[in-house]
Parts: structure tokens; sequence; C-alpha cells
């Protein structure tokens, strides 16, 4: 997929995202690394965003990861920041940090340098934290994506906001009491 035609679908994606938050009454927040503000650069270019995007932050290093979102240092050492607990732990920090109903989060390398035999360029975790529940996704860009760094960044954001339309889709149109 080329640059504008997922400019197109993370604008897409993003207005509905927006709009099933706002009819629910419902907040978001997002914690990013790899992907450096571009989740919620995509969220307010959307009318209406105001109304539930709560809180963002970027997240590059593992100390502030700590200290904004309170992922573990044993995570950190166990796992490494690219990992499914770190994602984990990043989107229910940001949600609670908010306070918020959902949270997203992206940890990953973007490349082009960076990665390695066991977490190669193009590896990205992503995941929605709602309500107390986590659906998590390890996404592997390098082959769709190639050792472009913008494209993976941008499909990594495209697939968190997919993720979470999907989880929002599960939850039902119940508005938080």
């Amino acid at each position: 997929m080329n640059h504008a035609r997922r400019q197109q679908e993370l604008h897409q994606s993003a207005a509905r995202l927006i709009d099933g938050l706002l009819r629910r009454g419902w907040k978001v927040a997002a914690a990013e690394s790899c992907t450096g503000g571009m989740v919620t650069q995509v969220l307010t270019s959307v009318p209406g965003a105001s109304g539930v995007l709560d809180y963002g932050v970027i997240t590059y290093s593992n100390a502030v990861k700590q200290r904004e979102l309170g992922v573990s240092g044993e995570s950190l050492e166990a796992f490494g920041a690219v990992s499914r607990m770190v994602a984990l732990q990043m989107a229910e920090g940001a949600a609670r940090k908010a306070p918020a109903e959902m949270g997203l989060s992206t940890t990953g390398i973007a490349g082009p340098g960076g990665g390695t035999p066991q977490k190669p360029v193009g590896t990205v975790h992503i995941c929605v934290w709602l309500l107390g529940q986590t659906r998590h996704e390890q996404l592997n860009l390098l082959e769709e994506c190639g050792n472009d760094r913008e494209a993976i960044r941008e499909t990594a954001v495209l697939r968190l906001l997919e993720l979470a339309l999907s989880v929002l889709a599960e939850a039902g149109e119940t508005s938080r009491g």
C-alpha cells in the first residue's frame, strides 16, 4: 500500500474510532514509542477528537515508560521494551493515568537499524486496553513495508486503529455508567 492510500485509511479509521468513542461517552489515551506521536496526530486530525482524546505520551526511553506509565523494570529487563508485556503495561498505564476507558500503545523497531535476529526491524507490538481487558498483536512488518521507517510506523498505527475498532465493536454500544 502506498503512502497516500495509508494516509486515507488512517484518517478513515481514526474518524470511525472517534465516532464510536463519542457515541459511548468514552475517553482514549495513547502511549507511543516507535510511532513517536503518530497515533495522537492521526486522532487529532479528526474533528471532535477533543471530546475523546484525553492523554497522549511519547515514551521513547525505558525511564519514561517506567515513570509516566508504571511499566515495571522487571518486565523491561526480562522481555525488553519491544515486547507483549511492555505493550500491555503501556496501554493500561496510559488509560489509568488519563483516566480513560481505552488505552492504546505501540512499541517496536521502525528501522532502518536497531533490529536483531530475535527482534528484526518491523517488529511492533500494539495493544488496546479497554475497561480492564486487553488485546495485543505482534506485527512483523518488514516484508510488507520493506526497510521503510515511515511505512512501518504508518502501518503500525493503522493496525492499532483497526484493532481498537474491533475491540470497540466487541464491547457493543453500552456506555459506561
